[in-house]
């Protein structure tokens, strides 16, 4: 994580950020979900999840929305403020899979002093989520 805030005229359209790599276990998918008070028991009941087709437990559409805007506000830096996301599930995440987060500068706009980030996060199975964050950034000198 960066506590310097990038600049809106540092950024270049297509430049990619670094990718976030990030081990998927039980205790992070289960705590994901019980801090987004989603209790839906896929999110930790193992025995429920293989019940209903699933291998194991599945990672929560918060706790994925949390690593989309970590992914880009750790590459922005602290005063980075997000003005807009949009995301789209793929195949689930399990304990045990690593979840790979890259993206690129997709646009800037100079009026809002904003920039769009395309998202795509993958693990062995493919993509997980696909999407988009907007965020704000100081103009710069």
């Amino acid at each position: 994580m960066s506590f310097e805030t990038r600049k809106w005229n540092q950024i270049q359209v297509g430049e990619a950020l670094p990718e976030l790599s990030f081990d998927v276990d039980t205790t992070s998918i289960v705590a994901g979900a019980m801090a987004s008070r989603d209790y839906t028991p896929v999110h930790h009941d193992r025995k429920l999840a293989q019940a209903q087709g699933l291998q194991d437990i599945i990672m929560n559409t918060y706790t994925t929305q949390g690593l989309v805007v970590r992914f880009v506000t750790d590459w922005a830096g602290i005063d980075a403020v997000v003005k807009h996301m949009k995301v789209k599930l793929g195949v689930p995440t399990l304990p045990g899979q690593t979840l790979k987060v890259n993206g690129s500068v997709a646009e800037k706009d100079e009026s809002q002093g904003t920039v769009l980030v395309n998202v795509t996060g993958t693990n062995s199975w493919g993509d997980h989520v696909t999407g988009s964050v907007t965020i704000a950034l100081p103009k710069g000198a």
